[in-house]
């Protein structure tokens, strides 16, 4: 689940636990996948007694079933998975167009105590750290009732399994293994035990620093929002009038010699440069060629690239320069799109390209 998506299930949540729970909810997570399916595990989606969701599997999953299940299990109030395979309910991924086989668990909400997690993993979350959130929801490949969760970041902050042993397990063998951007599926000995554990790092939104306020900075800005990033224009001067932020942005007027002091990097931080004036880019990127970033980038001429690239050749962080994918881009708003594709790409470690000309695995 992509941080975006967790502040909009987060704020779901929220409202539930506002309204006293009131005609009953679910929390469906796609904890299992094999073949093309549209999501990753980790994915999740909520669902009210009444049929509402809040962040949806994606069109390409059977939802219609997920949601008629969630309701059932909203009433029974115990949780279950659901395999949507060969053997049970494959019919329902061929006729989306999918084909892949996925595993669903739901488990209802009815108190506070249930969201326990979400609360720890946006405390996580708003401190920028970056955890790794643990669900044990069967053992033995039966359906636990109620999944039972553990948080780490840097310390154990959350532990509903109620057994030391068992959490020892569960805590070595999750910090001891890659997920990536994603999640992955443990199977954990306790005992004469086997847990099966949902492991998911936690990771900070992302954070955009966009250095110069014009068209294009603004308009970065803008689609920036919809992806879910948290955006702060720089602007070195200070007497001119605030300009008009898309909703969500801050500003922050600063020098290139008060950054370090005004900002803390890191990262899940991206920035770009676009002042307009090479010796003003030039003062920030030798500023930000010391900072851990995910992404540094600057905006000119081939001609003024090559000197931004010789002035912070020993950048922690490649930059690019000239920003942005090979779109064809003229007008602010395309230029913006571009810049926006290249730091999603970097997000994933992707590069761009033409899906069609690419094999295997989309995601």
């Amino acid at each position: 689940m992509t941080p975006h998506e967790f502040a909009d299930l987060k704020a779901g949540l929220d409202q539930l636990k506002d309204s006293g729970f009131a005609g009953g909810a679910a929390l469906a997570t796609l904890v299992r996948t094999r073949g093309p399916v549209f999501r990753r595990a980790g994915t999740r989606m909520l669902v009210h007694g009444d049929g509402r969701v809040v962040r949806g599997l994606s069109a390409g999953c059977p939802e219609a079933d997920i949601v008629e299940r969630a309701r059932e299990v909203i009433v029974a109030g115990q949780a279950r998975l659901l395999c949507y395979d060969r053997e049970h309910g494959y019919d329902a991924l061929l006729e989306l167009g999918c084909g892949g086989e996925m595993e669903v668990l739901l488990e209802p909400l009815r108190s506070p105590a249930d969201l326990r997690f979400a609360d720890a993993a946006a405390q996580c979350l708003d401190a920028r750290g970056q955890g790794t959130l643990m669900t044990v929801f069967a053992a033995e490949g039966r359906c636990l009732p109620h999944p039972r969760r553990l948080l780490w970041n840097q310390t154990l902050v959350l532990d509903e399994l109620g057994d030391a042993r068992g959490a020892d397990a569960v805590l070595s063998q999750a910090l001891s293994g890659e997920t990536g951007n994603g999640a992955r599926l443990d199977e954990v000995l306790s005992g004469s035990q086997r847990m099966q554990v949902l492991v998911e790092r936690l990771q900070a939104p992302l954070r955009l620093v966009l250095i110069g306020v014009g068209t294009t900075t603004l308009a970065l800005a803008g689609i920036a929002r919809g992806l879910g990033w948290s955006t702060l224009l720089v602007d070195h001067r200070d007497d001119t009038p605030a300009p008009l932020l898309p909703a969500g942005a801050s500003l922050l007027r600063c020098g290139a010699a008060q950054l370090e002091r005004q900002l803390r990097f890191d990262a899940r931080t991206a920035v770009l440069v676009m002042t307009h004036n090479l010796e003003r880019d030039l003062d920030y990127l030798r500023v930000l060629r010391h900072q851990p970033l995910l992404y540094l980038g600057a905006v000119g001429s081939r001609n003024r690239a090559a000197q931004m690239h010789s002035a912070i050749s020993d950048s922690l962080t490649p930059l690019s320069a000239p920003a942005g994918l090979d779109i064809g881009s003229e007008t602010p708003e395309e230029i913006a799109l571009a810049i926006a594709a290249e730091i999603q790409g970097a997000v994933h470690g992707r590069g761009g390209g033409r899906l069609s000309t690419r094999d295997g695995p989309i995601h």
